[in-house]
C-alpha cells in the first residue's frame, strides 16, 4: 500500500501553505541526502522547483524577506 498526499495539502489546498512552512525544517535535518529530500519534495509533496529552491533558501539564510526588504 503507498501512501498518498491528503487533498487539502496538495497545490490549491487549504493547508497547503502550512505544509510549505514546515519544509524549510524538513531539508534541515540530518538523515536524507539533499538529491533524496529534493526528490520527496518534488514527486511526493508535489512541489514545483521554484517552492522548493525558496524552502532551501530559508533553510540555509533566512528567506527571500532578508533580502527583498
Amino acid at each position: 500500500m503507498t501512501k498518498t498526499l491528503k487533498k487539502e495539502y496538495l497545490p490549491g489546498g487549504a493547508k497547503r501553505q502550512e505544509l510549505l512552512d514546515s519544509v524549510p525544517d524538513y531539508l534541515l535535518k540530518p538523515g536524507a541526502t539533499q538529491n533524496i529530500k529534493h526528490d520527496f519534495c518534488l514527486s511526493f509533496l508535489k512541489m514545483t522547483e521554484t517552492e522548493y529552491l525558496e524552502a532551501l533558501n530559508k533553510a540555509t539564510s533566512g528567506g527571500v524577506e532578508a533580502w527583498a526588504n
